[in-house]
């Protein structure tokens, strides 16, 4: 099978895309086997941030789906790349299950970085956050998602405590995941491709296909996951193209 002649490499959103849960989508493990065959490099790229990426990578393989090594680029493992280039001394706020990845907070932080903790949010961790804020400490979040789909039902993600958090201490969070620039430009010079020779797709229309535009890539955006009607008449931020679902986008963009 031959790869698509304008196209040299897929990007491709994980949850509510591949997978609900544990849960792989119908025909997606069978869709990602063609990708591989037309010789296409991939990068998975996903703004979970609430396990680590070990577990996550074998997670996905468990799953059946065929993931190498390197292939996934998460927001928490840029947050930290981000904290690391930078010398910062960080108040880690983000769930349990990925605080030994992220490694400890510093006793006296310079840096505020959040993450999805789930049902670990709490006053007194917000408070304390807010507080070294109104001291001037940035902030830095992994990711400003609404919504996100799990087996039973869409819930809330950390981007109303981001947009909460900003709001309480006249600050704006410095994005380290989907949609930010960095995030897909890393990406792109990984896999040694220009933005015009990339595409991506995904289920969230303004992080996903809104950031990877913004970056100068095309976004195919699939009914599944966190779509929601309407999402396809978007007035703003219009997709390359949309289909229902992974493997749909897979048959069109191998033509």
């Amino acid at each position: 099978m031959s790869r698509p002649p304008d196209k040299r490499a897929v990007l491709i959103d994980l949850a509510g895309v591949l997978h609900t849960g544990d849960q792989a989508l119908p025909g997606t493990i069978p869709a990602l086997a063609r990708l591989r065959a037309a010789g296409l490099p991939l990068r998975f790229l996903t703004n979970t941030t609430r396990t680590p990426s070990d577990v996550l990578f074998q997670r996905l393989r468990a799953m059946g789906f065929d993931l190498q090594a390197g292939e996934l680029q998460t927001a928490a493992l840029a947050a930290r790349t981000l904290v690391r280039q930078r010398g910062l001394r960080p108040l880690w706020l983000v769930h349990p299950d990925i605080a030994a990845e992220m490694g400890p907070s510093a006793a006296e932080p310079d840096v505020v970085v959040l993450g999805d903790m789930g049902p670990h949010f709490t006053f007194d961790g917000l408070n304390q956050a807010f507080r070294l804020l109104l001291q001037g400490l940035p902030l830095l979040a992994m990711a400003r998602n609404r919504y996100f789909m799990e087996p039973d039902g869409m819930s809330i993600d950390m981007g109303a405590f981001v947009a909460g958090l900003g709001y309480s201490a006249g600050v704006t969070a410095e994005i380290t995941g989907k949609p930010a620039p960095a995030f897909f430009a890393a990406a792109l010079a990984e896999l040694g491709v220009a933005a015009r020779e990339a595409v991506l797709i995904g289920d969230d229309l303004a992080d996903d296909i809104g950031g990877a535009q913004a970056a100068g890539i095309d976004g195919i955006l699939v009914r599944t996951g966190k779509f929601r009607p309407g999402d396809d008449a978007h007035p703003e931020i219009r997709p390359t193209a949309i289909f229902d679902d992974f493997a749909e986008a897979v048959d069109r963009l191998l033509g």
